[in-house]
């Protein structure tokens, strides 16, 4: 037996991903045989996954962080696919039969079993050498049989990630039952037939049943459960561990003795139906899987990174705010105080533009700042109203002026920061609306009230030591 470590040990590549496109249009594979048209999609396939890995690798330090499970479930799955090895996965809950299930294909006691169930605490896989079979055009692959814990373990939330993990990784799924599905059963079977993997339900110790009783389980199975989701041919009944029967033994002299036997497990349906998908899709599986694979993480970096960029151009624009608020209302020079704010606006855009990304110089950021003041036109008045009353008094009003000069100073800030912030997720574009209505949008869904109140309260206790503070 084998462990996880053991059979999805990580793997890193020398590849900066590849350059041409990893579609593969029905003009492409005309005129090819079966074989080779196969192939070109499991190139396509190594193609994506390598493509991924270098977009995962090509991340921020702060992004890598977060994706680093990413980073090595994807080299796996890389790994997975250059051996062109096969993942088949067993669902089921406690003591249905998952571990001799294991034991009847492999022919091996390799999967301990305890008649009181929940002994499988994690993820592990053994190979499957007993089969005989090899995916077309890949002589070195392998199968491989992977047990999860049961699907009913109480305490097992992280056991369940586990095991969705190793769904999503997998290449066919074999979902084990001895009975009708309760509800738990029919909702985990559901969850996993939506990963739109290769689904084998199996009815497992048939040998509990009578012939009828069989044949209306299956129906029930069809009719009212999994027949909109899992074809019919998707069913087969198995014993992987059949209970003992009692034979009577008749001697050569007419004596006739009793004795238990235990019988040979009942699989080869099920072993048939997994050959039969693997002759006829084996290598489509894995290429398959592994670009959805590939697809699915390569989502996850991009939305990461927009949550990560919002987040962070989301604080940016709050510490700018209350530093131009600060500087702008304490600076008891009139006018200056002016510039020294537009110089906060045109950083804050210049760091925002590195957010996402991009390079902006201190010129063009001052520029843009501009730009989209003169868009929200009075919301950049109240600034002038403190420079105009410490013009006439000496500066003797700056004291009065700082709450009010502040917060419109620190509000403009605000709405030049999300502005620019909606120009930089959009590539440096304002899209067909133009400024104008993406800063009237920003206003619209802008509660100002609360803005001002947080500015107004970040102001107080910066200013606290001030010495124009208790004037």
């Amino acid at each position: 037996m084998t462990d996880s470590k053991d059979y999805e040990s990580s793997h890193s590549t020398g590849s900066n991903g590849a350059s041409n496109s990893n579609s593969i249009k029905e003009s492409d594979i005309s005129g090819q045989s079966e074989s080779e048209a196969d192939l070109q999609q499991y190139n396509a396939a190594m193609a994506s996954v390598e493509s991924t890995l270098a977009k995962l690798r090509g991340c921020s330090d702060k992004e890598k962080v977060s994706l680093k499970d990413d980073v090595k479930h994807l080299a796996q799955m890389y790994q997975k696919l250059s051996k062109g090895r096969i993942d088949i996965v067993i669902f089921g809950e406690i003591s249905t039969g998952k571990s001799a299930m294991i034991n009847a294909l492999i022919g091996d006691a390799v999967a301990a079993v305890d008649v009181q169930g929940g002994w499988t605490k994690e993820i592990w896989g053994t190979n499957w050498e007993g089969i005989g079979h090899r995916i077309s055009g890949l002589d070195d692959s392998e199968i491989v049989l992977i047990d999860t814990p049961g699907i009913n373990e109480v305490g097992g939330a992280e056991r369940g990630d586990m095991a969705i993990e190793a769904a999503r990784k997998s290449d066919l799924i074999l979902f084990v039952t001895d009975s009708d599905l309760n509800e738990t059963e029919y909702s985990s079977l559901l969850n996993l037939a939506a990963l739109q993997k290769p689904i084998i339900l199996v009815l497992n110790k048939i040998d509990l049943y009578s012939p009828d009783q069989q044949k209306r389980l299956i129906e029930v199975l069809v009719d009212e459960r999994v027949g909109e989701f899992l074809p019919r041919d998707q069913i087969v009944k198995a014993s992987a561990d059949p209970r003992e029967v009692e034979c009577i033994i008749e001697s050569s002299d007419g004596s006739t003795r009793s004795e238990w036997r235990k019988p040979d497990p009942i699989i080869e349906e099920l072993k048939l139906k997994i050959i039969d998908i693997l002759e006829r899709e084996g290598l489509d599986l894995i290429a398959l899987n592994a670009a959805l694979y590939a697809a699915d993480k390569s989502d996850r970096v991009a939305a990461l990174r927009v949550e990560l960029r919002d987040r962070r151009a989301t604080q940016l624009i709050m510490a700018y705010a209350t530093v131009k608020a600060v500087a702008v209302a304490a600076n008891p020079v009139p006018f200056v105080d002016i510039l020294g704010g537009v110089a906060v606006d045109a950083t804050m855009v210049m760091m925002l533009a590195k957010v996402y990304g991009l390079d902006m110089s201190l010129a063009k950021a001052k520029e843009l700042a501009k730009a989209i003041l003169k868009s929200a036109g009075w919301v950049g008045l109240g600034e002038l109203v403190g420079p105009v009353v410490k013009l006439f008094t000496l500066s003797a009003a700056t004291p009065l002026t700082i709450p009010v000069q502040g917060a419109a100073a620190g509000y403009s800030s605000y709405i030049v920061g999300h502005a620019s912030k909606f120009y930089f997720e959009h590539g440096a574009s304002w899209g067909p609306e133009g400024p104008k209505q993406v800063v009237r949008d920003i206003l619209a869904n802008t509660d100002k009230k609360s803005v001002v109140a947080n500015l107004k309260k970040e102001i107080q206790a910066k200013l606290s030591l001030n010495r124009h503070a208790n004037s």
